[in-house]
């Protein structure tokens, strides 16, 4: 069997909005995949000034895609 050029695997789940938002920014971008897109974005905020780290304690549902996610917030905003 060949060797992945990605072996591991990253399962995420989203609500409808943010896999909206994240299928218009990849037909936007003319993106291969839903993985390049997401690939793209990770990349892009690891990359930004000024990201923060999460503090400790943060619960994963107090991070969202969007700012309005019920009452989710973006990381590090």
């Amino acid at each position: 069997m060949a060797e992945l050029e990605r072996p591991e695997r990253l399962q995420i789940m989203l609500t409808t909005d943010e896999l909206a938002a994240l299928e218009n920014w990849r037909f936007e971008k003319r993106m291969p995949s839903r993985s390049a897109a997401v690939r793209e974005l990770l990349r892009r905020g690891l990359s930004s000034d000024g990201f923060l780290t999460a503090e400790q304690g943060v619960k994963s549902q107090e991070f969202g895609v969007l700012p309005d996610d019920e009452g989710a917030k973006p990381a590090g905003r």
